[in-house]
């Protein structure tokens, strides 16, 4: 089989979790991380975007039978694709955090009704969580997780806004088919004696009833998966503050179920927002762990990958195990693949940590996603250059020096457009107008293309420090702000330190 060949037929994976959930079991490592979750030791998932969060997600679903057999029902309180359930909540959000709380409750105790009905669990705990459910209007038949959520926003803002609440249900407007007024027996905070007598009941009681009938379920345990919530709450930092902190303290409020646990996975400097305007309750969440990668375990998952391809094992005549057998191994296989050299020169970097080094952002850290996405821009872009009659790379390399550079920018305006300013777009206006500039500025020359006033470009500059996209170097005196190699392309920047008027 020619280079070509193999070229036209292999690929590196996905670089979004959600797309590969299948072809992840293929070349997923059971890294330390996995292990801590799937054991269960550990609650809250925090990593950067593209950090394999999503990767984490996907892998609980598909072993849902394994974690059966251990006891543990997946519950997914969110869409592992497609629309998030939570994105109406931007549209029309609950209008205090108080009402976040009592939306999450409700929710879950409708999520975890469903699980009692899936697994056909019978006893009276089931049943009276099933009828209470039934009486606010909350169980109608197969509903979708943005339908329960909507039922249950306004099931909350009915209650929450009436001074008491009365009988049980939810009125629906015959035509619309839409809530139109709520008459709710659930409340949001624990009745007296009285109310008790009148049928009322509060939310955790559900809660409560929902864990009892787990229980009774030869012990079974419910995981309720929380992920996407960067793109949930897009947009409205408000909102995802007071979101967010509405969930953490849920989740503080459910440590005291033994059988029902929340499993969140949130980016860390979303979680980093959430802490610095003050959350007390942080230091409470101890069941966490962060994900990062180094060097060999980002070589691992490179070569993992190439090695899930049979036509390329083939055609080298290794096997897998082979290849992965060791870190050595792995450099070995990876040489074989990829040039020496990317830039040839003896100072340059050899090409994996040339490739490192085009795909971090300013925060130093590594992801996959972008890493592999820059491979399979690699990939194509060889095989276009084979198909128009350019050589075949030297020796036994699938791919040539020249097809990194040429992959690059690709991989740097995606980066750009679907991270920083799908994200953040009230940067984009500042971050087009270093388009064509250098690729260190200070203060003053950041004022001048920014034509605003000097404190402003300081603070304007630490923004863009905190969202990864410059990195902060000089000193506190005179601070410089250096823009790393994935961004380059995309604003067709120029290396060099931005000149400025010593005047000024």
């Amino acid at each position: 089989m020619a280079k070509r060949d193999v070229l036209a037929v292999i690929d590196f994976g996905h670089r979004v979790a959600e797309e590969e959930s299948d072809a992840l079991l293929g070349y997923f490592v059971e890294t330390d991380h996995w292990r801590r979750l799937y054991a269960g030791s550990v609650d809250v998932i925090y990593g950067p975007k593209g950090s394999g969060k999503s990767a984490l997600y996907s892998l609980l679903l598909a072993r849902s039978s394994d974690l059966f057999d251990r006891g543990v029902i997946l519950a997914p309180a969110e869409n592992p694709r497609g629309t998030p359930a939570f994105r109406d909540l931007v549209v029309d959000p609950p209008a205090t955090e108080q009402e976040f709380v009592g939306l999450w409750k409700l929710y879950f105790a409708a999520v975890l009704y469903s699980v009692t009905e899936e697994f056909d669990m019978r006893s009276e705990e089931a049943k009276e969580l099933g009828d209470q459910l039934t009486q606010a209007g909350l169980v109608r038949g197969k509903r979708s997780l943005q339908a329960v959520l909507r039922w249950a926003l306004q099931y909350v803002r009915g209650i929450m806004r009436r001074p008491k609440a009365v009988e049980g249900g939810i009125e629906i407007d015959p035509i619309t088919q839409a809530p139109s007024g709520i008459k709710g027996k659930i409340t949001f905070e624990e009745p007296d004696s009285r109310s008790i007598g009148e049928g009322l009941t509060s939310v955790d009681h559900l809660l409560e009833l929902a864990n009892a009938a787990l229980h009774k379920a030869s012990g079974m345990v419910a995981w309720i998966l929380l992920d996407r919530l960067d793109v949930a709450f897009a947009d409205n930092v408000d909102l995802e503050q007071n979101a967010l902190r509405a969930l953490f303290r849920v989740y503080l409020d459910l440590k005291g179920l033994a059988n029902i646990r929340l499993k969140i996975f949130l980016r860390n400097d979303i979680w980093g927002r959430l802490t610095s305007s003050g959350f007390r309750e942080a230091s409470h969440i101890t069941k966490d762990m962060t994900i990062d990668w180094n060097r060999n375990s980002l070589l691992n998952l490179v070569v993992r990958r190439a090695a899930y391809n049979k036509a390329l094992m083939d055609f080298y005549g290794v096997t897998a195990a082979e290849v992965l057998r060791s870190t050595e191994s792995q450099e070995a296989f990876f040489a074989t693949l990829f040039p020496k050299q990317v830039e040839v020169g003896p100072n340059k970097s050899r090409t994996f940590d040339w490739m490192l080094g085009r795909t971090r952002d300013a925060s130093g850290k590594n992801a996959p996603r972008e890493l592999i996405h820059l491979l399979n821009v690699l990939r194509d872009v060889q095989v276009r250059k084979l198909e128009i009659g350019e050589s075949e790379p030297e020796g036994d390399n699938l791919f040539s020096r020249g097809s990194f550079k040429d992959a690059l920018p690709e991989v740097s305006r995606v980066r750009l457009e679907q991270t920083l300013y799908a994200e953040y777009p009230s940067l984009r206006v500042h971050l087009e107008k270093l388009r064509g500039a250098k690729t260190k500025h200070n203060p003053e020359s950041l004022a001048a293309l920014w034509s605003v006033p000097l404190v402003e470009a300081v603070a304007l500059a630490q923004q863009l420090v905190s969202v990864g996209f410059f990195e902060p170097r000089g000193t506190r005196e005179r601070p410089e702000y250096w823009i790393p190699f994935i961004y380059r392309d995309a604003l067709d920047l120029v290396q060099g330190t931005a000149e400025t008027d010593s005047t000024e």
